[in-house]
């Protein structure tokens, strides 16, 4: 396994749209190793292929406090939302900043996991949020599109800003999606 290089908005490559997996085979479940290793080192919770450069509509989470119960998405599809909730997001891709976010409270998603057997799964609470936000990434779209013209703006400002000063901006609040 290997760490994989996160890239960071406004890179344009994060607007591309994932395409999907046309067969689970070896270099699909070691890309879902690297990214869990990349996840994890991070430190996130979630991440999406489409950030490590990889445009495949690939997804993986851990939300679990121990860090120990992966879950892998590949061709995610929604099947139901229910509800909505507001919570606070941060983003691997968007380092440092935290923005509150309106999301459905609930969801059913349908999958293939990591050795591509087919699942359904309906969940809630932090899981759902960090479902919804990583199936955003399959679509070219970041946290930052749910929030206001203005602060996206000054988030973008800074981060470019940071990025020709050679900064490492360094999250403050812990894990990001």
């Amino acid at each position: 396994m290997s760490q994989l290089p996160i890239l960071t908005f406004p890179d344009p490559r994060l607007r591309q749209k994932a395409r999907p997996v046309q067969r689970v085979d070896a270099a699909i479940m070691r890309l879902v190793d690297d990214m869990l290793e990349t996840m994890y080192a991070a430190p996130g919770i979630g991440l999406a292929a489409i950030q490590v450069n990889v445009p495949l509509q690939v997804v993986v989470m851990d939300v679990s406090e121990q860090h120990d119960s992966p879950l892998c998405l590949i061709n995610p599809q929604v099947l139901a939302l229910e509800g909505t909730e507001q919570r606070e997001e941060g983003c691997l891709s968007v380092p440092g900043f935290y923005e509150k976010v309106t999301r459905a409270e609930r969801i059913t998603v349908q999958a293939l996991d990591r050795l591509g057997a087919a699942f359904t799964l309906e969940t809630d609470g932090l899981l759902a949020v960090c479902i919804q936000h990583e199936l955003d990434h399959l679509n070219g779209k970041l946290f930052v599109d749910h929030i206001s013209m203005l602060k996206r703006q000054r988030i973008r400002a800074k981060l470019e800003r940071d990025q020709r000063n050679g900064a490492a901006t360094s999250s403050k609040r812990g894990e990001a999606l």
